[in-house]
């Protein structure tokens, strides 16, 4: 697969945010053409030729050893998140495997077990697409308006750029719409032929200008632990504190697992929220029959 591309936008990117005196070199005073380091400069601080160095960021990494990974790692001072993706863009460059289209991804239903065993807020599965794959009732209920989306798996990524309610929903929307493309693009070094995230990534391309400006931007990030603060339309404000868990026998999943902050009211909302749903929606459980995501029909409103 040619990633040329990709490699060499993201390594323009990330030079191009640090200063000088981000890695401890004084400014000669001479005028800069673009932002940032010069290539140069970042060959000298990875230990390589400015020729070698200029021939990685036009995108050609295939064979390059980890010692200059990790070399460049250091001069742009990469994150982990950032240099595990430049390893996987290296990985995957050259190989010939076109992308294909997966089966549906299913949840065993000892983990939606697992999911309806936790009764003190949300958790749901989800992929590195954000396709929401199951969840609790909590977890049904706090995200109801993303369940509502009429493409199966539900996806909140399609849900934060293409409903408008998004912007109510969350209490930040602009750091939910870049944590949601950070992880996006994350996955998409770790799986480049996945064509159901090319689809996706399309779509959200073509209907939102705001996902096509962070595309852009190369940004990467994990996503393990943090806070989350929503705007319920039923109960109002919830504050949360997450957790993400790895699901290593289930490829390429995870659990996310909310637990309401002390002192917020936040537990108080959520019995009152899962007494709703129970009477509206019944059982607690919640399982998701996939179909391939990307496209479809657009929420109510949408554009």
């Amino acid at each position: 697969m040619d990633n040329r591309g990709e490699v060499r936008d993201f390594l323009v990117t990330r030079r191009a945010r640090i200063s000088p005196a981000d890695v401890g070199l004084r400014d000669d005073g001479t005028q800069r053409r673009v932002p940032g380091l010069r290539r140069r400069e970042v060959a000298d601080l990875s230990g390589v030729s400015i020729e070698y160095y200029t021939r990685l960021e036009r995108g050609n990494i295939k064979g390059v050893s980890a010692e200059v990974l990790d070399a460049v790692a250091r001069a742009l001072l990469l994150t982990d998140a950032e240099r595990g993706y430049l390893y996987d863009l290296a990985r995957a460059q050259g190989t010939s495997r076109r992308r294909a289209a997966r089966r549906p991804q299913r949840v065993r239903p000892e983990v939606q077990a697992t999911l309806d065993a936790f009764t003190g807020g949300p958790a749901f599965v989800r992929n590195g697409r954000m396709d929401v794959l199951a969840a609790n009732l909590l977890g049904r209920a706090v995200y109801t308006q993303v369940f509502e989306d009429p493409v199966t798996p539900p996806n909140l990524a399609r849900y934060v750029f293409l409903d408008p309610r998004a912007h109510d929903f969350y209490d930040d929307w602009g750091r939910a719409a870049d944590d949601n493309v950070a992880i996006l693009r994350a996955h998409a070094g770790r799986d480049p032929h996945d064509a159901d995230l090319a689809a996706l990534v399309g779509t959200l391309s073509t209907r939102s200008e705001e996902f096509r400006a962070r595309w852009a931007a190369h940004d990467v990030k994990a996503h393990y632990t943090g806070r989350k603060y929503f705007h319920h339309a039923i109960v109002g404000d919830l504050y949360l504190t997450y957790q993400e868990l790895d699901l290593f026998a289930e490829h390429g999943l995870s659990i996310l697992v909310y637990t309401p902050q002390p002192d917020t009211g936040t537990d108080r909302a959520l019995q009152l929220l899962a007494s709703w749903v129970a009477t509206h929606e019944g059982p607690n459980t919640v399982q998701i029959t996939p179909r391939p995501a990307g496209g479809g029909a657009a929420f109510p409103g949408s554009s």
